[in-house]
């Protein structure tokens, strides 16, 4: 083999010097960086070979002899070992570093963030608009969605953990939810382990519903644990919960921007102004900073809480108390 590759080096080299090329211009090329003054992704495709890389680089004016990549390779003994995938080829990058990212198979992370706060319906969304994902899924409605990527059946609403996800291109969108749906089994497994006592939730489940709940609720991190504590006070004391983003849900495409009396009284699985305990299902997406905050709910006596339009809220132990609250920050004349 190594016979092999000292001829075919000699044929290159001797191939380059009929061309008029030497030694010494080979050496300088190794040295010599790019032509590339910005970050450039080039894609390898799977299956293409050396020659056609080379050439392309050529052609798009990032190497000025596509010989030298092939004799560099022939030297090192990895002209069959360059991977496919998308390259981020820096500034300043040399031939050698070049043929090294080639072959080392480091290939361009791309990233999708799903959202604190989101639904499926948003969630799903925002994966079709990312270009560098493989799209999968469509026409699957949500129901069918769990069985569909081979996970428990079930109400997908609220069983995806919200995080920045990084990818290379061509990663299908099933592999992205599966690694949420097992990222969100392993928070909520860990949080559910280190609860608070004597909370008036039985199940996991219970808890990532209640969570989804306070994470509409409100943006503020220092808050979800105060807005919890209003919610397993009023579940101890079997009161309605009262929370207008369950509303909203329930109501889905209906929902126009504003919640009317009549949503309000509407026997909703989803309505918890008229039915007592826990919707159903989660509502969104719940980070940890809202699962832990459920699960280690402040201290206090308050049960109520108005939104003040700045994003934060005024709380109230008494309805006494809360109807002026409400009467200062809701109502407008």
């Amino acid at each position: 083999m190594k016979t092999l590759l000292v001829g075919l080096i000699v044929i290159v080299v001797a191939v380059l010097g009929a061309a008029g090329w030497g030694v010494s211009e080979y050496r300088s090329a190794l040295k010599k960086p790019l032509a590339n003054t910005e970050t450039v992704v080039f894609e390898i495709h799977k299956g293409e070979s050396l020659k056609s890389v080379a050439q392309r680089f050529e052609a798009q004016g990032l190497l000025e002899e596509k010989l030298w990549l092939y004799l560099l390779a022939l030297q090192q003994g990895v002209s069959g070992d360059i991977k496919a995938g998308e390259y981020e080829i820096q500034p300043g990058t040399t031939l050698k570093g070049l043929l090294d990212l080639l072959v080392s198979g480091k290939v361009k992370q791309h990233k999708l963030t799903l959202i604190e706060g989101w639904t499926v319906k948003e969630m799903l969304t925002a994966m079709r608009s990312t270009p560098a994902l493989q799209t999968t899924l469509e026409g699957i409605g949500e129901e069918n969605l769990l069985a569909e990527l081979g996970l428990p059946p079930g109400h997908p609403e609220g069983r995806f953990f919200p995080d920045t996800y990084f990818f290379v291109r061509g990663t299908t969108d099933r592999k992205i939810l599966r690694r949420a749906y097992r990222r969100m089994e392993q928070v909520l497994d860990e949080e559910w382990e280190r609860r608070a006592p004597e909370l008036p939730l039985k199940t996991p489940t219970e808890a990532l519903i209640l969570a989804s709940i306070v994470e509409k609720e409100t943006a503020l991190r220092d808050e979800q644990a105060k807005i919890a504590g209003v919610f397993i006070r009023r579940l101890q004391k079997a009161m309605l919960l009262q929370s207008d983003p369950t509303i909203i849900y329930g109501m889905g495409d209906a929902f126009d921007g504003d919640i009317r009396y009549r949503d309000l009284r509407a026997d909703t699985p989803y309505n918890t102004y008229v039915r007592s305990g826990l919707p159903p299902t989660p509502i969104a997406l719940p980070g940890r900073d809202s699962i832990h905050a459920v699960l280690h709910p402040e201290d206090g006596d308050e049960l109520y809480f108005v939104a003040k339009g700045d994003g934060s809220h005024v709380f109230s132990a008494t309805l006494k108390a809360h109807n002026r609250a409400v009467a200062r920050y809701q109502k407008h004349p």
